[in-house]
């Protein structure tokens, strides 16, 4: 029986944990769990990268402690990068996406490639976070890390970098840059020159399960991962997480939520056109030849924000304590669009919430747990909304949510998702990109013969929740209220 490493990195927190296959079941154990903390460089935000090379070293040295470990893998965040010199070493801490220059490239990028064409290329959502901004601000500035460079991966193909020297970038992940044409199966190279961004950079593409090789000795000796192979899963976190989706009818909606949203369904191919340009609907690369027509969604990263900003002020509020705070509030009093440009750095998240509600001619929320009513039933409410968009962009209509991720275990966000969009809700699996990394890896080995086996073991491996919707005729006013409040950035956001 295979043991299996799985390497989660999320933008707020890092996991290593063990998988293993029973014949029935996939076995999981959590080694090793560890923030993920930004850092202020010269007045830009930039990932940890030596810390968090570190704790996952950490991580892997407990996984293979007491035990031979077969293979391992790295799943993380989309879009950031980091770039190597010509001896393989990185030049510098990677880019936060949440750094406000890319936003600043957009307006220049599109005077040289006009959004409709971009997207007809990408098939992306048009988001000021992705990575063809930040390398286009890096070229118009004549940053010399460009100059510099020999190579760029991104975050988990750096750190497959890390452990077994491999210069590669996974499907997955390469699709979600706004650089890579996933109908011709390659980088955007002519599109990119001519944003003067150096495509020597861009390393190989390789399919989501390709073995990279053993670990190099130098971490063999370290961790313990003697004659352990890295492997390229779906490297993306949401690949992951969709990897490992139990679904029960074909053109199901998932829902990956965490730090972001991630609402969408799977399909066998990417769908650009006019109606998902509109929609601003991405196309971002699966597992087994799928695709994932989506929607990104800023997630419960609002309310770890306001966790921050209230903990700063001396009050140190759980999770669990907020959710029962929101239960007692009163229920459907204002809500906020999680997709508003105002909430897309860091700041004062509790201050901007209640502006956010002041200008739109809504009450301020009264207090903590008025505001975090306010964030999760404006989620939920963002969340039926995207289901709605989705089906009228596909023509499918859908008879069931699935919920995985760390939102899964949100009880009131799941409830409160299944009573806006009128549809049940199946939550679980919570660790849905650990489940996918695990089950990548075991396809790459031969000890599972396809996705749909996999998902098979998934469905075995956890007891879902069932949420029902509600019949109260307030949810349905709800929903015409949102609807009408953010009409105009669901439907005109990408403009002309």
């Amino acid at each position: 029986m295979a043991v299996l490493a799985a390497v989660d990195l999320g933008a707020q927190s890092g996991r290593v944990a063990l998988g293993e296959l029973d014949g029935e079941r996939l076995l999981l154990s959590e080694c090793h769990r560890f923030p993920n903390v930004p850092i202020q460089v010269g007045g830009s935000l930039h990932w940890d990268a030596p810390r968090l090379r570190g704790d996952v070293l950490d991580g892997l040295r407990i996984a293979a402690r007491d035990r031979h470990v077969d293979s391992v893998a790295i799943d993380s965040w989309a879009i950031d990068f980091g770039l190597l010199d010509g001896a393989g070493e990185l030049l510098a801490n990677p880019v936060h996406y949440r750094d406000p220059r890319r936003a600043a490239a957009q307006v220049g990028v599109f005077e040289r490639v006009p959004r409709r064409e971009l997207y007809e290329r990408t098939g992306i959502q048009m988001l000021p976070i992705n990575t063809v901004f930040e390398l286009a601000a890096m070229a118009e500035n004549h940053d010399p890390a460009l100059e510099a460079a020999d190579a760029l991966l991104l975050m988990p193909d750096l750190f497959h970098h890390w452990l077994c020297g491999s210069c590669t970038s996974e499907f997955t992940n390469a699709t979600t840059t706004q650089m890579y044409d996933p109908r011709n199966g390659e980088w955007a190279v002519d599109l990119l020159e001519r944003l003067d961004v150096p495509t020597r950079l861009l390393p190989e593409v390789v399919p989501g399960g390709t073995r990279l090789g053993p670990v190099i000795a130098e971490v063999a000796d370290d961790t313990g991962l003697t004659g352990a192979d890295v492997i390229a899963v779906a490297t993306h976190d949401t690949g992951s997480a969709v990897a490992a989706v139990p679904f029960q009818e074909r053109g199901g909606v998932f829902l990956s939520v965490g730090t972001w949203s991630l609402v969408g369904v799977e399909t066998e191919a990417p769908l650009i056109n006019d109606a998902t340009f509109a929609a601003n609907l991405s196309n971002e690369g699966g597992i087994a030849g799928t695709f994932r027509l989506l929607r990104n969604v800023t997630g419960l990263w609002l309310l770890e924000e306001c966790r921050r900003t209230w903990a700063a002020q001396g009050h140190e509020f759980t999770v669990t304590e907020l959710v029962a705070m929101a239960e007692r509030a009163a229920p459907l009093v204002s809500f906020v669009d999680p997709n508003d440009p105002m909430f897309s750095e860091p700041c004062n998240m509790p201050a901007r919430l209640a502006s956010y509600c002041l200008a739109s001619g809504q009450p301020e929320p009264a207090d903590v747990g008025a505001m975090v009513r306010c964030l999760l039933e404006s989620l939920a409410l963002k969340h039926a909304q995207t289901v709605e968009l989705l089906a009228d962009v596909t023509g499918q209509k859908t008879t069931r949510l699935h919920v995985v991720g760390g939102g899964a275990r949100n009880e009131l966000l799941c409830q409160w998702t299944a009573d806006a969009s009128s549809l049940p809700v199946i939550a679980g699996p919570a660790e849905a990109t650990v489940y996918g990394n695990l089950l990548v890896q075991a396809m790459a080995l031969d000890e599972i013969s396809s996705l749909d086996q996999g998902r098979d073991l998934v469905r075995r491996s956890f007891i879902a929740c069932t949420y029902e919707p509600s019949a109260e005729a307030q949810w349905g006013e709800a929903r015409e209220r949102f609807d009408t409040l953010i009409d105009a950035e669901i439907r005109l956001e990408v403009g002309s």
